[in-house]
């Protein structure tokens, strides 16, 4: 973890929402395959271990999996796991695909259009049922769900704070520091900077010097790089011990008044 003292209070600041605190977070990527699943998943774990009333969503998922002959998502799958929640499988998910491809293209190739209504409808229900929300987003800011109606804009209706996860190894930070332009841009407020560490040999001199300089390039608070766990596996539902190894690591806020 990079300026802990400075970082959370930073943290602190920019998750507050005229003086009360945030009632979710919206975890998106510097692409897909960095572990936003994994990173959403702790903060889930966490808030869930303070006591914490907090459900979860992955609004749109393509690559979906067939689970006892239903298209499902696995990481609404884990996510729920992680919260320990039975909500309805079509709150939390609404929309499930099951091609490998951009949500819009998923979407045309089903031969259905992804309606970005009824994700905030299922929102505003969810919303009813629990105290704090972690909403994951597919792949990067700037992916389509519907013509040029992009994750951003989804989750810019859903006026929460960003977590924004990033891989931890060379080339980060150009990657890092755009995502959190384009964010900005697009009026979107970005409360925190995850680095994940994705693979399985340790950290080198690029991991340990990312942070800092994403920090001093973005003004963001960054935390990471997070410790890799062999045993986590999204696709199997195993959580292995990402939540004890990892949530010491961040500032979890809490959904009351600082």
């Amino acid at each position: 973890m990079i300026c802990h003292t400075e970082a959370e209070r930073a943290w602190r600041i920019t998750t507050r929402c005229g003086g009360d605190a945030i009632e979710g977070l919206f975890v998106t990527g510097t692409d897909t395959g960095v572990g936003k699943t994994v990173v959403a998943g702790v903060l889930v774990g966490a808030l869930k271990a303070r006591g914490v009333n907090v459900g979860v969503m992955k609004p749109v998922q393509s690559g979906g999996m067939v689970v006892d002959g239903a298209l499902t998502s696995p990481d609404a799958r884990f996510l729920m796991a992680l919260a320990g929640v039975k909500d309805s499988q079509q709150l939390v998910n609404p929309v499930c695909l099951e091609a490998p491809l951009a949500p819009s293209a998923a979407a045309r190739k089903a031969g259905i259009r992804i309606e970005p209504e009824e994700i905030l409808s299922a929102y505003g229900r969810l919303r009813n049922l629990h105290d704090f929300l972690v909403i994951e987003g597919a792949g990067g800011l700037a992916v389509p769900l519907c013509g040029k109606f992009l994750i951003a804009d989804l989750a810019l209706r859903f006026r929460l704070p960003l977590v924004i996860v990033a891989r931890s190894g060379l080339g980060t930070i150009n990657h890092t520091v755009l995502t959190v332009e384009f964010a900005q841009h697009r009026g979107l407020e970005v409360a925190g900077i995850v680095l994940n560490h994705i693979e399985e040999n340790p950290p080198g001199e690029a991991e340990r010097t990312s942070p800092c300089i994403i920090g001093e390039l973005t003004g963001i608070p960054v935390w990471g790089p997070l410790p890799f766990d062999p045993a986590v596996d999204v696709l199997k539902c195993r959580q292995g011990n990402i939540v004890d190894a990892v949530c010491s690591h961040l500032p979890i806020p809490y959904p009351q008044p600082y």
